[in-house]
């Protein structure tokens, strides 16, 4: 704990027009990996537009770790099938979180991130805060894939007892 800063907490609202991976649809799910940190969300059926709004929350050392999403189609009687991946970084986000932003008001774009060839980025992505958290919206655009975008949110825990910020 003592090397520990605190959680990243990773919100998986949606994936847009995911691949088809069975028949006509598909059965998607996504990994977040983090180091030797894995997690994942639950499977939706039969659905390439799926609403996950979960929360996989991770421990973070080093804000110089990449988090990496994978996608993949959820099969039966095989090995699921990868639909995509995405990576991005922490430290912009952490960066914002180490800025004395009491007082703020609600809604405060504190920066902005533009997409390149260094990250998934599909749009633009706005750290800002709100109600009185830092908050980080992303859209990423998966690779290695036909088509399909994740969208995802971060937060900041922090813990009693870590190294912190």
């Amino acid at each position: 704990m003592e090397n520990l800063l605190g959680l990243l907490r990773v919100r998986v609202v949606r994936g847009i027009n995911l691949a088809v991976r069975d028949i006509n649809s598909s059965d998607p799910y996504v990994m977040i990996k983090m180091g030797k940190q894995k997690l994942k969300t639950r499977v939706i059926n039969n659905d390439t537009n799926p609403h996950w709004n979960e929360d996989l929350t991770l421990s973070v050392a080093d804000p110089d770790h990449h988090v990496k999403l994978v996608v993949y189609d959820h099969d039966v009687f095989s090995k699921d099938d990868p639909m995509g991946e995405a990576e991005f970084e922490i430290r912009s986000f952490i960066d914002a979180l180490r800025m004395n932003l009491e007082g703020l008001p609600n809604g405060e774009i504190i920066t902005k991130i533009q997409p390149c060839r260094q990250n998934s980025l599909a749009e633009e992505s706005s750290i800002i805060w709100e109600d009185g958290k830092v908050i980080q919206k992303m859209c990423l655009r998966l690779k290695n894939v036909e088509c399909g975008e994740v969208e995802v949110q971060l937060q900041w825990i922090d813990l009693p007892g870590c190294k912190g910020l």
